[in-house]
């Protein structure tokens, strides 16, 4: 490579290493938010740590809460918790410590036994610990439809005859607004305002929450309003325009807060920290609403401008080496791409190494189990694969799209050639439409060649008004048509094909195969056998090609496609002597054939025979020109099959040659 050419792909790949480096920064460019206030009204209070699961009666030590207690006591005075079970009745001890006061909750679920353990338990702290200043029976509970909300007033006026502070229940917005009835079991209304869960997206969040507040405050005037719950995840699948992200949650909370205590509202920030448990609950966003990870880290700077991904630019780095790596690995044999091929595979390699670090960077976001970690990994090596497969079809576009020249160029052989062997084409059916037969025996019987048989064989179609017809007309059609029909025979297509052999001319040299459907052109055999004069030859193939491709949106990409690999992929292959035999539109030496045989045993015995001619030593050539076309599946389901068989084939072909 000369020296000037040398710089101009390194001018190219640093332009486009800018470029990507350039869209890291834009999506992480600083976004202006309040700063976080000294002292928001409050924090909901889950305080279970990585792996513990209150599902399996795993709760957090005091120890462990005190440390909580602690940090939370630094950004405010109020917490509200959920429940007194296990040692979560130990919470309202340990806030006076901190000399933090306690909304106390009551979980009420089906299970009657535990809400009447938890009633019990919690009317006893709420007459006995300083620290409760309300307690809160139930949480969503008419939500989820595990009480009704006549039930439930009946639980809260009992609580509420049995201590002196307010008493009320948490729900919902909406439900207030369904139960009005309640108030008057409640001394204030608590309401959920989630703009997430209602597909609110975040610039709207805000107005969400003053709005629905308000609202609440006009329905009940003469009730106090706490917002028990409003928040928004840093994880989690997107609903609607609600995107769950870590800067989203930052710009959201510290607009909110700033907002809600300029306007005087009690609230409850839901919540203090991560709840990975909640996932088994809530879906993977349940585990990502804390202002904190599970691990008690602020997950989001308190001050100063909001960065998406405050270290991308490690990210970017990370993909401008795997991109580089990518780089020189696809051009190990691009010495003869033009400049446009090389750019565009630059281009390709950086946009592959950018998403790899960011799908890495995003898992790595995500809290884990041995199950999520192993399926995570099998998921890498998928997506690992995947990539493999989009650079590896990226150079083959370059090279087929990009070259100065081919490397090993197959044309047609148009004008005349001494060299016209005998052919003898075959036909396998089975169970096909008799006309849609006749038109491919009439396309064969136009061909402008010399010396040609054609066998049809049809094998193991029951039906006789089927075959029949095809065997009569084979007979109007000349001695140059054979049919046999064959019942039973075993092996597939390939055992078909082999049966046919022994009935072959003797004089034949060259064995053509072509599906049923297939309309030849009559330059065919005429352009494509003299390529057989050459000895190492033996194998020429010309594209699967169709014919229908304009009676449905569905075949129109179907057949973009198949164009794909027949006008791309097979192209570079010709380059290297490494073509996929197809099973129509191919042609082997008959020698070769006789040695080899078609494989019986495999689905996909034109591939097989083909990687069989390769291990001889053996050359095939193919040409991208289109002298056949047949018809394609018509549905999804009948596409679906197709490639199974493909790809059921080729793992036959890679267990019997691995063996």
């Amino acid at each position: 490579m000369s020296s000037r050419k040398f710089g101009l792909n390194l001018v190219i790949v640093l332009a486009i290493a800018a470029l990507f480096t350039g869209f890291w920064a834009l999506i992480n460019r600083p976004v202006s938010a309040p700063d976080w206030p000294e002292q928001i009204s409050g924090f909901s209070y889950s305080p279970f740590q990585l792996g513990q699961f209150p599902q399996k009666d795993q709760y957090p030590s005091d120890d462990e809460m005190r440390r909580d207690l602690e940090i939370m006591s630094k950004l405010t005075d109020n917490i509200r918790t959920y429940s007194v079970d296990g040692s979560l009745g130990d919470i309202p001890q340990l806030a006076e410590e901190f000399g933090l006061r306690v909304t106390l909750g009551i979980w009420i679920s089906p299970d009657l036994e535990r809400n009447e353990r938890e009633i019990m338990r919690a009317i006893d702290l709420a007459n006995t610990s300083r620290s409760v200043v309300r307690v809160v029976v139930g949480n969503e509970a008419i939500f989820r439809k595990e009480i009704t909300a006549d039930q439930l007033s009946v639980v809260l006026d009992r609580v509420r005859a049995a201590v002196k502070v307010p008493v009320t229940t948490s729900e919902q917005w909406h439900v207030w607004e369904e139960h009005p009835e309640l108030a008057q079991h409640v001394d204030l209304i608590a309401a959920h305002i989630l703009p997430y869960w209602e597909f609110i997206p975040v610039g709207q969040a805000e107005q969400f929450v003053l709005d629905r507040a308000r609202d609440l405050k006009k329905m009940f005037p003469k009730k106090p309003l706490l917002l028990s719950e409003v928040g928004w995840p840093s994880n989690g699948r997107m609903r609607g325009g609600a995107d769950a992200s870590p800067a989203d949650q930052a710009i959201y909370l510290r607009t909110l807060v700033n907002e809600l205590n300029r306007q005087g509202y009690n609230y409850f920030v839901i919540e203090a920290f991560d709840q990975p448990w909640k996932a088994s609950d809530e879906g993977s966003v349940g585990a990502y609403w804390g202002v904190f990870n599970a691990a008690r880290q602020q997950k989001f700077n308190f001050e100063g401008p909001v960065v998406a991904i405050p270290q991308w630019r490690v990210l970017a780095i990370g993909s401008v080496v795997l991109a580089l790596l990518s780089l020189t690995l696809l051009m190990i044999d691009g010495s003869a791409l033009r400049q446009r091929g090389r750019t565009f595979l630059t281009f390709i390699a950086f946009l592959c190494g950018s998403v790899l670090v960011w799908i890495g960077y995003d898992y790595s976001q995500q809290y884990s189990t041995w199950f999520s970690l192993t399926v995570g990994f099998l998921l890498a090596l998928g997506a690992l694969g995947v990539f493999i497969v989009l650079l590896t079809e990226a150079h083959e576009l370059a090279e087929a799209v990009w070259i100065h020249k081919r490397r090993r160029e197959f044309l047609p052989v148009e004008g005349d050639s001494s060299y016209r062997p005998k052919v003898s084409i075959h036909v396998p059916c089975y169970n096909e439409p008799p006309e849609m037969v006749k038109q491919t025996l009439n396309a064969l019987a136009n061909l402008d060649y010399p010396d040609f048989e054609v066998l049809i064989i049809d094998n193991n179609t029951k039906d006789p008004a089927v075959w029949e017809p095809v065997q009569a007309y084979c007979e109007t059609l000349g001695p140059r048509f054979k049919f046999f029909h064959v019942a039973p025979l075993a092996g597939f297509k390939g055992g078909a094909l082999n049966y046919l052999l022994p009935h072959t001319a003797k004089d034949a040299e060259v064995i053509a195969v072509i599906d049923s459907d297939y309309c030849v052109d009559r330059n065919w055999l005429k352009h494509m056998v003299p390529h057989f004069a050459d000895p190492k030859i033996a194998i020429v193939q010309s594209p699967q090609d169709y014919r229908d491709q304009n009676e449905s949106t569905f075949k129109k990409l179907c057949y973009a496609e198949y164009k794909g690999f027949f006008h791309i992929g097979m192209v570079t292959r010709n380059d290297r002597d490494a073509i996929i035999q197809h099973g129509t539109m191919t042609m082997t030496r008959r020698s070769v054939l006789q040695e080899l045989g078609w494989a019986d045993w495999c689905i996909c015995e034109d591939a097989e025979l083909g990687l069989r001619v390769f291990e001889k030593g053996l050359s095939a050539a193919y040409h991208h020109e289109s002298y056949g076309k047949g018809l394609m599946p018509d549905t999804f389901i009948d596409f679906k099959k197709q490639r199974f068989r493909w790809a059921y084939g080729a793992i036959q072909i890679i267990k019997r040659h691995t063996a």
